[in-house]
């Protein structure tokens, strides 16, 4: 039997006790152990530089230049049959190396395959759109821009995906507030309602853990009809109103299906 672990205040906890925990490396092999990778790697450093490449968890990953990136995914695609281009994003290394490293998960169905192709860019630097190669490629861009703030030369529509147009910032990097920032928590109601109303509305909840159940504006009670914005917090909560309960002895159990007295299931057998 698993071992039971209480879970009343599991929100409330941090997921990592060391905020700097670095998973360690999976293990990596020589590309000369897969034929087919070995074949791809060979086919490729013919005509473009590779300047790191090995197998992990049975994946090829391959490092490459950034300006390099259109011209070998095109390779992947029309040469090698890599037809798929299944994910594209960035990592946030500004911290350790200063800047980001872009990866390109590729898909061959042919031959049941999978490569990663990654390149190192600076904070600043713009790297090509590969949309003209993979249609895909197009939303996935836009997103790396949203989240990580990072620039992709002749995208044909580099906007937000999905953050506002005039949001500050970009959330998924390191450095943003897990919560927000103070423009975050007003956001919404500066956008509606004005500044003005900031005293009277308050700022927007963005931690989850915090959770009020004597709040009627905000979070809504299973099985009591409350309505909007009453104070229940000296007892003038309502009774009960039950859902999918039946009392006996007054205490409330669930309903027992029985499949026997059900005429729909019947029907349907």
């Amino acid at each position: 039997m698993r071992k039971y672990t209480p879970k009343h205040d599991v929100q409330k906890k941090s997921y990592f006790s060391d905020r700097f925990y670095i998973t360690p490396a999976t293990p990596k092999k020589e590309v000369s152990s897969d034929e087919v990778y070995a074949l791809d790697t060979k086919l490729l450093n013919e005509k473009y530089e590779i300047l790191n490449s090995y197998i992990e968890i049975d994946e090829l990953v391959l490092y490459i230049k950034p300006e390099d990136n259109v011209a070998v995914l095109t390779f992947f695609k029309e040469v090698l049959a890599y037809e798929m281009l299944m994910e594209l994003s960035a990592i946030d290394y500004i911290a350790q190396r200063g800047g980001f490293e872009i990866f390109y998960e590729l898909l061959s169905l042919n031959k049941r395959k999978r490569v990663r192709v990654k390149t190192f860019i600076r904070e600043k630097q713009v790297i090509e759109s590969v949309s003209s190669v993979f249609k895909m490629a197009n939303w996935s861009e836009r997103e790396m821009f949203d989240m990580y703030g990072v620039k992709v030369a002749n995208h044909p529509n580099l906007k937000r995906i999905i953050m506002p147009d005039d949001w500050y910032d970009h959330p998924l990097r390191k450095t943003y507030p897990l919560q927000g920032d103070e423009a975050a928590s007003w956001y919404e109601v500066d956008k509606i309602f004005g500044k003005e109303a900031r005293e009277e509305i308050g700022a927007e909840i963005r931690d989850s853990a915090a959770i009020d159940r004597y709040d009627t504006k905000r979070f809504a009670r299973l099985g009591h009809e409350v309505p909007y914005g009453v104070d229940i917090t000296n007892g003038n909560e309502p009774e009960h109103t039950p859902l999918a309960y039946q009392e006996e002895g007054g205490v409330p159990i669930i309903k027992k299906f029985d499949e026997n007295k059900s005429v729909t299931l019947k029907k349907r057998r």
